[in-house]
């Protein structure tokens, strides 16, 4: 439920506030990388109703969030790259269409 209501206000335009709880993003001082992960690649399945300035900072807070995969072991930094990888390119494929 929780992530069906951030997709629809992602959509909407509408910020969501931290102290919601389950919104969680590198601005907030804690948030492990997981959790983030969640938060920007939850919403693959609206990528198509997001405006073009939230896919680009998808696909920058993607950029971001691959720098601290990388700190990783091995086999969790792969599974979660590939996945992430995934993510970025989808976003950056609805960016292109849109040209």
């Amino acid at each position: 439920m929780g992530r069906v209501l951030w997709v629809m206000l992602l959509a909407a335009g509408i910020g969501i506030l931290p102290a919601a709880g389950w919104f969680l993003s590198p601005a907030y001082p804690g948030v492990g990388w997981k959790e983030e992960f969640e938060s920007v690649c939850g919403g693959t399945d609206a990528a198509m109703t997001l405006g073009t300035e939230e896919l680009k900072e998808l696909v920058a807070r993607c950029d971001r969030l691959k720098e601290r995969i990388e700190s990783e072991e091995e086999s969790t930094r792969k599974i979660y790259l590939r996945r992430l990888k995934s993510c970025r390119d989808l976003y950056l494929y609805v960016l292109e269409t849109r040209k």
